[in-house]
């Protein structure tokens, strides 16, 4: 093992003398990135690792850095401000993989957005090579018919969700749950300094979510992206009372193929009690990340579900599960969104709540009984999504899940 490593660093060195004339300009002092694809068959894997500012000779952040494997194929990067991304294409299990760390002298284009944000009206909208994956409704706009009532208008959530192909998987304000919306969070049987506010069921007029706004965005080669800021507030006391406040960090990554097309997404929920009293969360068959599918899937023959145990609409609910999937036809095509859940999540792996009538699920830890959320102290959800034409494919959700909970060791050294 040691041998086959010392040939790849040789090999690294000799490939940095011989492209030394090539027009690409290496950094002052050369890096090297060694990533081991663990026991798992890795393909078109988000790969990041963190670097230090003060070790580079140039900001990395808005810089033309690159990395180049041993063929000389040139392997876009993307830094935020501690941590650099991008796309493993092909690594068996056990294998591992060199990489230079390269800079461009500034003559060279750069390399395309592939992932792409833009703002829109009260809507941040995400495409991946011109294709459409999802809007973010930020401020609320407007009730889509005059029939619902005000206290249902919301922002803060996902909506509409597309497939490489361009069907819609998600619904919003559905005619059986005004409060449904695409991607949402919510909490719903709770206590709070004696009171019970319910952030799910808002048309009871006990709690609310609000949107309080929109925070860093991002665009690149690699992924686009966002912050979003939310509020909990309480209604059950003498005046509004926050309780929560909600970061969301979305990530849309550029990853999938034409031969296997899939749109793959992150969402990290992190909630702090901003206030002097506990959120008590009590033992309920559902509450927190929750997915509205398709308003075609109102028809029950329309729509199936499948958990990473092989559990179904008839056997599925209140089971736990590392993926679940929700899928049917739309517009007489099979689609379909799977949510992954990350194995540091609180009480992983969480059980689902499938509804048995109607096209939604979610993630709820309070099936597994009470807990809180103490004042000064956050409480961190992370899922990621994979939205796909087709019919539910196991292996792909297997591998992916494997890459979101088990990603490469990646190692960098200075040459």
């Amino acid at each position: 093992m040691k041998t086959v490593r010392y040939l790849a660093v040789i090999s690294t060195v000799l490939l940095a003398l011989l492209l030394s004339n090539t027009g690409t300009t290496a950094m002052q002092h050369g890096w090297t990135v060694y990533v081991n694809a663990g026991q798992w068959d890795r393909r078109n894997t988000v790969v990041s690792f963190q670097y230090d500012r003060k070790n580079f000779p140039w900001d990395p952040t808005g810089s033309r850095a690159y990395l180049q494997d041993l063929k000389g194929t040139r392997i876009p990067l993307q830094f935020d401000p501690t941590t650099a991304w991008f796309v493993l294409r092909d690594l068996k299990a056990g294998q591992t993989d060199t990489f230079l760390l390269k800079h461009d002298s500034g003559k060279s284009p750069r390399d395309a957005q592939g992932v792409e944000l833009a703002r829109v009206q009260n809507r941040l909208e995400i495409k991946i090579r011109g294709h459409e994956v999802f809007s973010f409704v930020a401020e609320p706009a407007s009730l889509p018919s005059p029939d619902i009532k005000p206290v249902f208008l919301r922002g803060g959530y996902i909506h509409p969700v597309f497939t490489p192909k361009g069907k819609i998987v998600t619904d919003d304000y559905p005619s059986d749950h005004h409060h449904h919306h695409g991607i949402w969070f919510a909490w719903t049987k709770t206590e709070f300094e004696g009171k019970h506010p319910d952030f799910w069921n808002v048309g009871d007029g006990t709690g609310r979510v609000d949107f309080e706004k929109v925070g860093t965005t991002w665009s690149g080669p690699i992924y686009a992206g966002f912050t979003s800021f939310q509020k909990y507030v309480a209604l059950t006391g003498e005046a509004p009372k926050t309780v929560l406040n909600e970061e969301w960090d979305v990530r849309v990554y550029n990853v999938g193929s034409e031969k296997e097309p899939y749109f793959v997404f992150d969402i990290t929920a992190t909630q702090e009690n901003v206030s002097t009293s506990p959120l008590i969360l009590e033992e309920y068959r559902y509450g927190g990340m929750g997915v509205r599918g398709n308003r075609e899937w109102k028809d029950k023959s329309k729509v199936s579900f499948l958990t990473s145990e092989g559990k179904t609409r008839a056997d599925g609910n209140a089971t736990p599960a590392r993926w679940c999937h929700i899928g049917g036809t739309v517009d007489g095509q099979l689609v379909g969104i799977a949510v992954l859940d990350h194995p540091s999540n609180f009480r992983a792996p969480v059980p689902v709540r499938i509804h048995p009538d109607d096209p939604y699920f979610n993630y709820a830890p309070s099936q597994l009984g009470r807990f809180q959320i103490d004042p000064g102290k956050k409480f961190v959800l992370r899922y990621r999504y994979v939205v796909s034409d087709g019919p539910p494919d196991p292996k792909l959700l297997e591998r992916l899940w494997n890459d979101y909970a088990n990603p490469p060791e990646v190692h960098v050294g200075a040459m």
